[in-house]
């Protein structure tokens, strides 16, 4: 796994100050952009919801140099997810979603190569949830 771990690491820290409302507008711009995913979500707490989202993005990112205790952490998600009727298809619908929201909050911040790196990071952990959800 080759990501761009100190861009991801301080851009995620400019995040932390406002993670509530960063995990509040994730949730917001996935509804928004497709409606047909709510339903998951329809017996979901949603403030727990946001809460397990922020927690999952600190591990990960808090473990991004320790590659061996995150994958095996993200493929259990993985594994979890499958029960929460969570299918491949939704994985690119949450990642663009993902992307969407640390546009917003990192504005101008928000250049090209960060993008990239956020991307690349997205694609490696759904690929390791995905195995997961074979498992």
């Amino acid at each position: 796994m080759t990501l761009a771990i100190e861009l991801l690491e301080q851009s995620f820290d400019q995040i932390k100050p406002q993670a509530t409302e960063f995990a509040e507008r994730f949730y917001g711009n996935l509804f928004e952009g497709n409606p047909e995913v709510r339903s998951l979500f329809a017996r979901s707490d949603m403030a727990a919801q946001q809460q397990k989202l922020l927690e999952s993005l600190v591990f990960v990112v808090s473990n991004l140099r320790n590659p061996e205790v995150m994958v095996k952490a993200v493929r259990g998600l993985g594994t979890r997810h499958v029960k929460y009727g969570i299918v491949p298809e939704h994985y690119p619908l949450v990642g663009a979603a993902l992307l969407q929201t640390f546009a917003e909050f990192l504005q101008e911040d928000w250049t090209p190569e960060l993008a990239a790196a956020w991307a690349a990071a997205y694609a490696t952990l759904s690929a390791l949830m995905l195995e997961g959800d074979a498992a």
